[in-house]
């Protein structure tokens, strides 16, 4: 079983001057507590299920090389990129780019966007519901193109690219990690089985999970793909001043049982020294 750390929230005692340093030793204390993953949202402004909008937030590939040069094993990644912020190609040299920097450990964490508020606050186009899918899944094709090598004009209803190129290419193997998420069964859904190396879905508790998965290994089924390629993973979140280390062995415990491979955790006051220190001891209970 695989413990990531996704930070959501930048509103800590004395920012802004205490973001840089403190993130740091976040990113370098989840890198040394044995933590596969790091993410950070990609937002502009906090999202209300955190916070009031004004709060502050990291623009998130900033954020990650930033990650990458304090750190040393854990990979990094958005959770996850709306599609529509972001042009195709200069999104997949962005995450090209961490991955090369980083020696390896970046993520193509993607979705399809929700957040109108910032789109229209920023002046970013929010288009339909049904456009922003058909985006999304000419950017994952655009992103195993431009990985594989392939040059050569990409003509989408949406993107048209004359010549793709990515030089230099990605250091992962075949390429950085593609990461879907979101849990609608008819789209979201199709496009992980289809496309990407892993899923995320939202800790709905395992029977809810386990639906999730379900559907995925139907659409796997119909596309010809190996339902085992995908990892599985699931964000969730944590309170270790308020949560034993029994019951959060128990609560990981049984979404593994149900086929959860990777438990990203967002952490209450990970801004606060010391708090991730019984992260070792609990990864060495799920090992």
């Amino acid at each position: 079983m695989k413990w990531g750390l996704q930070v959501s929230d930048f509103t800590w005692p004395d920012a802004p001057r205490s973001i840089g340093p403190t993130f740091a030793r976040v990113a370098r204390d989840a890198d040394q507590a044995g933590m596969a993953s790091l993410w950070v949202m990609d937002h502009f402004f906090q999202i209300r299920s955190i916070g009031p909008s004004e709060h502050e937030m990291l623009e998130g590939y900033s954020a990650l090389a930033y990650a990458a040069g304090v750190t040393e094993r854990i990979t990094l990644g958005t959770m996850v990129t709306g599609v529509t912020y972001r042009y195709p190609g200069l999104l997949i040299k962005t995450v090209t780019t961490l991955d090369v920097l980083s020696s390896g450990r970046a993520w193509l964490g993607i979705g399809a966007a929700w957040n109108e508020e910032e789109h229209r606050g920023l002046g970013v186009p929010f288009p339909s519901t049904k456009e922003r899918f058909e985006r999304l899944e000419e950017t994952l094709q655009l992103a195993h193109q431009m990985w594989s090598g392939d040059d050569s004009a990409f003509e989408g209803r949406h993107h048209q690219l004359e010549r793709p190129l990515n030089s230099p290419p990605a250091v992962s193997m075949p390429h950085p990690r593609i990461l879907v998420g979101g849990g609608g069964e008819r789209k979201t859904l199709r496009l992980v089985a289809q496309y990407a190396d892993a899923c995320n879905i939202f800790d709905m508790g395992p029977d809810a999970v386990r639906a999730k998965y379900d559907v995925i290994r139907r659409h796997c089924e119909a596309v010809g793909r190996d339902y085992d390629d995908i990892e599985k993973t699931v964000l969730s979140r944590v309170d270790f001043a308020k949560e034993s280390d029994d019951s959060i062995v128990d609560r990981v415990g049984r979404l593994r049982d149900v086929g959860t491979q990777h438990v990203i955790f967002g952490v209450a006051r990970v801004w606060a020294p010391g708090s991730l220190d019984r992260v070792p001891g609990l990864v060495a209970q799920l090992d």
